[in-house]
């Protein structure tokens, strides 16, 4: 199945990042502040005062492939993640991604039919490693040690809060040209989610930072 992402709640909003700022000197809004809300974001982004972004928090729930797991745990700045953990259970729905892109390659039935072959033995092998094992070193060190057999394609939920100055990090780094493909389409995906919220609370704060 292809990865998925949904934007499960934030807190927060231009005028949060704001107000965060004018603490330094008043809270207090009056409506020449409010007609300067854009101005002050764009100096505090593009100076690298980010500080007032810490003040939001955007909280998605995604499924992924390993590979993509690892990319979102590696590097990451002030990023809180929790995820499905095959120590603690065993993994029954045998969730697989397929790179999508392979249609479009020479021999890609072969290859898309021999990843799927390949996928479905490591979970039939997980699965029967977990049973065989369970009697002989517990139940524990049997999930523990029976993953070994799942594959980078293997798929894992995870639950994911950014604030927006660790969400501007992430999507800096992984949505790229240069980022690998599946954790460059969740970077994207979990920005358009962004964007789309009612009211855009934030569509100031992306235009300072120029996402």
């Amino acid at each position: 199945m292809r990865n998925t992402v949904e934007l499960v709640g934030y807190y927060g909003s231009d005028l949060t990042h704001a107000q965060s700022a004018w603490t330094s000197t008043s809270r207090d809004l009056t409506v020449d502040k409010l007609s300067r809300v854009d101005k002050l974001l764009n100096m505090l982004a593009s100076e690298g005062h980010h500080t007032p972004f810490e003040k939001s928090s955007l909280h998605f729930l995604v499924t992924v492939d390993q590979a993509t797991h690892i990319h979102l745990l590696k590097h990451r700045i002030g990023v809180s993640i929790n995820g499905e953990s095959a120590r603690y259970k065993e993994l029954k729905d045998d969730l697989s991604y397929m790179p999508w892109d392979w249609p479009n390659i020479l021999n890609s039935d072969k290859w898309s039919g021999l990843l799927e072959e390949h996928s479905n033995k490591a979970n039939e092998l997980y699965h029967q490693c977990l049973e065989e094992l369970t009697p002989v070193l517990g139940r524990k060190r049997a999930k523990e040690s029976a993953r070994f057999f799942k594959t980078m394609n293997s798929q894992l939920t995870m639950d994911i809060m950014f604030n927006w100055r660790s969400f501007y990090h992430f999507q800096k780094l992984r949505n790229d040209e240069h980022a690998q493909l599946e954790v460059r389409e969740l970077a994207q995906r979990m920005l358009l989610l962004v964007e789309a919220i009612d009211g855009k609370p934030f569509e100031k704060t992306i235009k300072a930072f120029g996402l």
